[in-house]
């Protein structure tokens, strides 16, 4: 068993004990209350090429990557360096978030907010709503084509939108047939934990045209920036090359001149 089919077997189990204690309609009434969130596409499609930071303590490949942590002080610094929008971890067992973050995040900026977890039901859909999220991270490699499709059926009933990540060509082949908005190419691989730029190069030219791309990981210079935009990238996903500065604004903006 691979770190990428632990975490999603893990993520089943926890859904059980979840779905008991908060029901799925309690989250839609608590979503449907609440005013529409900002839209994540026009964030990051009103610039020449955006970006999606990243609030995360910790991950499998690179251990604890910022501390002391405070996500609400992350997310004031990337926006005030001009950050379009902000992914959150979820996920406690393995990167060290959840909730608590994203409620600290979503009460200190009025940006879009990239709900990123391993997504394999609904509920999860609901509950990002419910935090005022703006859109969810669906990763097409551990989502059979009938589970992403009603996955994608749930985001627009939630007003959300669906951020569908590719890692190869297998997973662009899940997609077809699918109304799929935004694809996030993520440069690393899920089974080795490999990055390389050269995913988004080759990914993109394969994918639906008009879809709002994103490269994620991998992603440390202006350099890479520049690469992901010439290779027909919209906007980049980044998280422990800024989290490991401790000047944040001054990273973003080195990065994205």
């Amino acid at each position: 068993m691979n770190i990428l089919d632990e975490i999603v077997a893990h993520k089943r189990k926890e859904l059980a004990a979840w779905r008991t204690s908060r029901p799925a309609d309690a989250l839609k009434r608590e979503a449907l209350a609440r005013a529409a969130p900002p839209d994540f596409e026009a964030a990051l499609r009103a610039v020449p090429m955006g970006l999606v930071a990243e609030v995360k303590r910790r991950s499998p490949s690179a251990g604890v990557v910022r501390e002391p942590f405070d996500a609400a002080a992350i997310a004031r610094a990337y926006e005030a360096a001009g950050t379009r929008a902000i992914s959150v971890l979820m996920d406690r067992k393995y990167f060290g978030g959840g909730e608590e973050d994203f409620r600290a995040v979503r009460a200190a900026v009025a940006l879009p907010l990239l709900y990123k977890e391993f997504v394999v039901d609904e509920w999860q859909v609901w509950h990002a709503a419910s935090l005022g999220a703006s859109a969810v991270l669906l990763i097409a490699a551990v989502l059979g084509p009938s589970e992403l499709a009603a996955l994608l059926d749930a985001c627009g009933a939630a007003r959300l939108a669906a951020l569908v990540e590719v890692h190869d060509e297998a997973d662009l082949l899940r997609l077809a047939g699918l109304d799929v908005r935004c694809i996030g190419v993520n440069n690393r691989d899920l089974k080795t934990f490999q990055v390389s730029l050269e995913t988004t190069v080759r990914l993109i030219p394969l994918a639906p045209p008009g879809c709002l791309f994103v490269s994620e990981s991998g992603i440390a210079t202006a350099d890479d920036v520049a690469r992901a935009r010439s290779a027909g990238a919209h906007a980049v996903l980044v998280g422990e090359s800024l989290l490991r500065q401790a000047d944040l604004v001054a990273a973003v903006k080195a990065l994205m001149p």
